[in-house]
């Protein structure tokens, strides 16, 4: 009886074994599975090659209002359009002026939209501005990182949404504007074209694409305990590091405000902010393709993309 017993236990010991490393073998080959779908979720010469043309002399530095912003707009209006991207309202552009001293400023927004399969009502806004500063003193400020960076981004997850079409709506936002005080958030949400109650989070992607530190940050922790829980579980390669910070509580800079992502906190919608440091370069006209780090730029957009994946997946509010 002692040696059946034995040999039952030793093929129950056995059958756990091979049901453990099973689960770890699928566990492995969806992440495996999952890694690959984002290596191949877009074009990575495409992402450089618009990056390298935006921030090109032939914008001259996408000042809001002035022909090289004019051109950009265009060019972001045809790259939506070929990545079957719809536009949310009537139209793509979501244009208005105001007035900064006694200067009038006519200013457009981009927006597209990606319809949800499960939930078309429920959206989730990936955005980031197209402005620079154009010319001064006769030297282009060709804003390569800031802000060409964020907005190739976003056709690279137009490309993606072709083979991986999202649970909620995507709204593609390329604002205006940005760098003459957030006007293009700032009217977006003033004047919405869905309610802002459905709006589930808005990503904002400002200067991606060089950091030294191989360091992407994600602003929003201290905010929102469930996005803190979510960045936190996103794996990145040793490529790369997510960091959470740069939110008024940790002893570094506060960019809370920084950027378009501050009219949506604003009206209490839940925000991740993804940036770099700043560098010698910001907002200087050496800010050009050739100082960006290819590299660490790819792997930022597909870490923002696995952000959004997760985020995805939430089916409430945060």
């Amino acid at each position: 009886m002692g040696f059946v017993i034995y040999l039952l236990l030793l093929c129950m010991n056995k059958i756990a074994l091979i049901l453990f490393f099973s689960i770890i073998f699928q566990s492995t080959l969806v992440y495996a599975q999952s890694n690959e779908a984002l290596t191949q979720a877009f074009n990575e010469k495409d992402l450089l090659k618009h990056v390298k043309f935006l921030s090109s002399d032939a914008f001259q530095g996408r000042r809001t209002g002035e022909t090289g912003a004019i051109k950009a707009r265009k060019y972001i209006v045809n790259q939506f359009h070929s990545a079957q991207v719809k536009p949310l309202g009537k139209a793509f552009e979501q244009a208005f002026t105001f007035f900064k001293g006694s200067k009038q400023y006519n200013v457009v927004n981009v927006i597209g939209q990606i319809t949800g399969t499960e939930f078309p009502k429920k959206y989730i806004v990936i955005s980031a501005h197209y402005d620079h500063e154009g010319v001064k003193q006769g030297r282009i400020y060709n804003g390569a990182d800031d802000n060409a960076s964020g907005v190739s981004a976003l056709f690279a997850f137009a490309e993606y949404f072709k083979t991986y079409p999202p649970k909620h709506t995507v709204i593609l936002a390329a604002f205006d504007g940005e760098e003459l005080g957030l006007q293009g958030s700032k009217y977006y949400v003033n004047y919405p074209i869905v309610s802002l109650n459905d709006i589930l989070v808005n990503l904002n992607l400002d200067m991606i694409s060089r950091s030294d530190e191989n360091e992407l940050f994600a602003v929003c922790t201290s905010f929102n305990k469930n996005l803190k829980y979510l960045i936190s579980k996103v794996k990145t390669t040793s490529k790369i590091q997510l960091v959470s910070g740069h939110d008024g509580f940790d002893g570094l800079e506060n960019w809370t405000y920084a950027s378009d992502h501050a009219n949506f906190h604003k009206r209490n919608i839940p925000f991740i902010y993804f940036g770099v440091a700043d560098h010698k370069d910001y907002h200087e006209p050496t800010d050009d393709y050739e100082n960006i780090h290819p590299e660490f730029y790819t792997e930022a957009v597909k870490t923002i993309l696995a952000v959004f994946k997760d985020i995805d997946q939430v089916k409430t509010h945060f």
